[in-house]
């Protein structure tokens, strides 16, 4: 970017910090108010964790590959209604596949019926049915209710307001829900002795919600569950065509997005916050009214440096034992196959080396999308796995890991060894380096039964004008979740008045 120098030393309404989809919700919202706003990207490309980047003519997916999200009551849906942005999304036929150890393959059916019966074919019709009625009856209930509770999780007395205005008896009736893990639902349900399906409800619940049966409570395992009973969607391009769209219309707006310009410190000065900037603001600072912090509280918290912040976070920051990082892949390959489905899930007949994962999830790019690879014959592939505690986990032998997930897809058919253009892969201290998240996690704050709802990060950060955003106050669920993270950070704003 040409001349960047003229963004520098200058006072905003908001300065936003990180370019992910939190940060990015906020700042349409508050660009669409007429508000002058600044986002601030450490990395060369926007979008945090959602966006995508090139390798030798292959455009891979840089975390997240699921789109979900533009169903009526859901996050993504009310930005874009908001705003009135426009995306070139197709709808998938097929959601996703998932690959049991007993070689069975299961179509997860956006329909909730269709995929009732599918589920019934090969776990059996034992109470399968109540079972997902159940979930989806829950998740529905979560996201028309996450869109109506803005104000959620009251830390001010004015919060009460609106949180009672919206007040409806249901949300009483499925609050209780918090209390009760996944595991207890299922022994409700006589299921816990159905050993595939248990391995299959743990190795699903990973995806969205980063835990299992026992520490996920039902309110949002049941949401993450039904992630592929909502409209699941492709971007052709990738999903920095996603990214590109909010950008546009926040500039668009008066607004503007800096790349390659990260934030060292945060002080607060007569009212006004500072931020001093490193990378290309190296030297400079950008003083604003207002900030937003887009980046995980872990990161939040190295750069505001406030003794004070440190006591109130003390207990609800999660260290590295907590946390969950992945290994990914990415691999160019030829093939003259026109998959069905793009989003895949393997369960491997044992652990993944080094990893200690049970299970790999693979993304394709779309058949009739030739914009992601060199040559129309060729697909891109993403592969990612979960690797708990990446403190501990950060470095290992590439190469063992590399080949053994070769080998999974090659078995399963995808391509052979002969077909593969170009690969290349992440560990821990990649996603550290590529992202600047601590420990270099990934998808948010796992699921942990003792945290509540109300116990989730407010969206207020310090008490006065600076705030919060991301997937460490709205954990899991993907882009929706975090996409709602930056709408409650903005409607917080507006409850404390802003101005």
């Amino acid at each position: 970017m040409k001349n960047i120098g003229k963004y520098f030393n200058k006072t905003y309404d908001v300065a936003i910090i990180g370019s992910g989809m939190g940060s990015l919700t906020a700042a349409c919202l508050l660009a669409k108010d007429g508000y002058k706003v600044l986002i601030l990207e450490r990395n060369y490309l926007p979008g945090g964790c959602t966006s995508s980047y090139y390798r030798k003519g292959f455009i891979f997916e840089a975390g997240a590959t699921t789109l979900v999200g533009l169903d009526d009551d859901m996050p993504l849906k009310y930005l874009l209604d908001q705003t009135g942005i426009t995306l070139d999304a197709t709808l998938l036929d097929i959601p996703m596949k998932v690959y049991l150890k007993s070689g069975k393959i299961l179509t997860r059916h956006q329909d909730l019926d269709d995929w009732i019966r599918e589920a019934e074919r090969h776990f059996g019709k034992k109470n399968q049915r109540a079972f997902w009625e159940y979930c989806f009856k829950v998740s529905q209930f979560v996201w028309q209710t996450s869109l109506k509770q803005h104000a959620f999780p009251p830390t001010k007395v004015k919060d009460l307001l609106p949180i009672l205005k919206n007040f409806e008896f249901q949300q009483l009736q499925f609050a209780t829900t918090a209390f009760t893990s996944m595991q207890s639902l299922l022994k409700k349900h006589d299921l816990l002795d159905n050993k595939e399906f248990i391995d299959f409800i743990n190795e699903q619940l990973l995806i969205t919600a980063q835990n299992t049966i026992e520490e996920v409570n039902v309110l949002f395992g049941c949401t993450a569950l039904c992630y592929t009973n909502f409209g699941n969607y492709y971007i052709k391009g990738g999903l920095i065509n996603l990214v590109n769209p909010l950008i546009e219309y926040i500039e668009n707006q008066g607004g503007k997005v800096l790349t390659r310009v990260g934030v060292s410190h945060i002080f607060k000065n007569n009212g006004t916050y500072e931020l001093a900037l490193d990378r290309k603001g190296e030297g400079h600072q950008v003083n604003a009214k207002y900030v937003v912090s887009g980046i995980p509280i872990n990161n939040t918290l190295d750069i505001y440096k406030s003794p004070k912040l440190e006591k109130k976070y003390n207990h609800s920051v999660m260290p590295s034992e907590k946390l969950v990082s992945a290994f990914s892949m990415g691999i160019g390959f030829e093939s003259d196959q026109i998959f069905d489905c793009l989003h895949h899930q393997i369960h491997l007949q044992k652990s993944l080396i080094h990893c200690d994962s049970n299970s790999i999830f693979l993304s394709l790019n779309h058949p009739s999308d030739d914009t992601r690879t060199p040559k129309s014959n060729q697909y891109v592939a993403n592969i990612s796995t979960h690797i708990h505690h990446p403190a501990d986990n950060a470095h290992f032998d590439k190469a063992a890991v590399e080949q053994e997930i070769i080998d999974t897809l090659v078995h399963h058919g995808f391509f052979n060894k002969e077909d593969i253009v170009y690969t290349h892969s992440s560990t821990p201290a990649s996603w550290e380096s590529w992202t600047s998240r601590k420990y270099g996690f990934v998808g948010g704050y796992p699921q942990y039964l003792d945290i509540k709802p109300w116990q989730m990060l407010d969206a207020r950060l310090d008490g006065e004008r600076a705030y919060i955003c991301g997937d460490t106050t709205y954990p899991g669920q993907g882009i929706p979740g975090v996409t709602l993270s930056g709408i409650i950070a903005y409607h917080k704003m507006k409850i404390d008045g802003l101005q």
